[in-house]
C-alpha cells in the first residue's frame, strides 16, 4: 500500500502519533487479539484500548470482528496491513505507473516437489491422503485452499500481461504462510526461501511460537494443528528485495528478467538441508486468518 503524505491522508498519518496505537500495531504484527488481551499487554483500561483500536480501524490499519467466546461475543483484532509506503513531494504515484494485479489460488501451482509431512484441502475437506506427495499431481489439487510439506518446493507461474515496450518497475506478492506444523511443536522455526525466474530473492525465518488459536476463517471441520500463518509482503524493486518493508537481499527487479513475452516463476521452498528445516504452509481463502489467495501486483513503467 503506497499513501501520499498530504493532509487529505491525515486520518492514517496521525495513526502514529500515539505510542499506544504503536504498540497495539506491534502486538497485532505477532498474532490477532482481543480487546482484553491488548488492555492487560499495554496494562491499560479496555475503553481506552477501543477508542484506539476504532482510530486504526478508521485507517485501515486494522480490522475488527465478532466472534462467540467463552462469555458471549467478542472483538477480535487483525494487523490489516503488511506494508505501507509514504510517497513524499516529488515522487511519481503509484497509481500514475501501469500496474497489472492478480490472485493466484493455492492450489494453482504449476510444478512442485514435496516430502512429507504434506498434504491438501479444500474448504469442505482434504484432497487425497495426507503424507502421500502423489496426490499433489491429482487434478483436484487446482481446488487447493490449503497446502503443506515437510521440505521440498511449489512453484507457481505468473501471469505476464506487460506490453512489449514497458519495463518492469517492482514486482509485490502477499501470501498467508508459515511453517509445517506451528501448533503442534510451539518453537519449531523454519527458514523458507523464495526465488523468481530461479533467482533467489530471500529467506524469511516463520518463528514458530504461536499458538494453537484457531485461524478466524478456517472452516469448522478442520482438525490439523496448523490454524493461520502470517501475511507477508515480498518486494522488488530497483534498491533489492524487502520482506514487510525490510532489506533481505541485493536481487533487484533488473536482475530478474521480468519482461514482455517472458513467462514469471515464484518459487517457495524450505531445503531439508536448511538450518531450521520446519516445513511451509500456504493458506488460501476460506483458511487463516487473511481469506486472500497469492496477491500479485506488477507494475512498469
Amino acid at each position: 500500500m503506497e499513501i501520499e503524505v498530504s493532509s487529505r491522508n491525515m486520518r492514517f498519518l496521525e495513526c502514529f502519533s500515539s505510542q499506544t496505537r504503536v504498540n497495539i500495531i506491534e502486538l497485532l504484527s505477532v498474532q490477532p487479539m482481543n480487546i482484553k488481551s491488548l488492555s492487560e499487554a499495554l496494562a491499560i483500561k479496555s475503553p481506552i484500548v477501543t477508542r484506539h483500536i476504532h482510530r486504526l480501524e478508521e485507517a485501515g490499519i486494522v480490522r475488527c470482528e465478532s466472534v462467540a467466546g467463552k462469555r458471549g461475543m467478542q472483538k477480535i483484532c487483525h494487523l490489516q496491513l503488511s506494508q505501507a509506503t509514504l510517497l513524499f513531494k516529488g515522487v511519481q504515484a503509484a497509481d500514475a505507473k501501469k500496474k497489472y494485479a492478480v490472485s493466484i489460488p493455492i492450489g494453482h501451482y504449476s510444478s512442485y516437489q514435496v516430502k512429507p509431512t504434506c498434504g491438501l484441502a479444500s474448504e469442505t475437506s482434504m484432497i487425497g491422503m495426507c503424507d502421500d506427495p502423489r496426490y499433489f499431481a491429482d487434478p483436484e489439487h487446482v481446488r487447493a485452499r490449503a497446502l503443506w510439506f515437510g521440505s521440498g518446493f511449489v512453484e507457481y507461474r505468473i501471469p505476464n500481461y506487460m506490453v512489449a515496450n514497458e519495463r518492469a518497475e517492482s514486482l509485490e506478492i502477499t501470501l498467508e504462510i508459515c511453517s509445517e506444523t506451528p501448533c503442534a511443536v510451539s518453537h519449531m522455526p523454519s527458514d523458507i526461501s523464495f526465488a523468481i525466474n530461479g533467482a533467489s530473492v530471500g529467506v524469511w525465518t516463520y518463528p514458530g511460537d504461536f499458538g494453537s488459536t484457531r485461524g478466524v476463517y478456517t472452516p469448522e471441520w478442520w482438525y490439523k494443528n496448523i490454524h493461520y500463518g502470517l501475511n507477508k509482503t515480498i518486494r522488488v524493486n530497483r534498491e533489492g528485495t524487502f520482506i514487510d518493508g525490510v532489506r533481505v537481499s541485493d536481487t533487484t527487479i533488473d536482475t530478474l528478467d521480468i519482461s514482455y513475452e517472458k513467462e514469471i516463476l515464484f518459487r517457495i521452498s524450505c531445503s531439508a538441508a536448511a538450518k531450521n528445516c520446519g516445513g511451509v504452509t500456504l493458506f488460501g481463502k476460506g483458511f487463516g486468518n487473511y481469506n486472500q489467495d497469492i496477491e500479485v501486483a506488477l507494475r512498469c513503467e
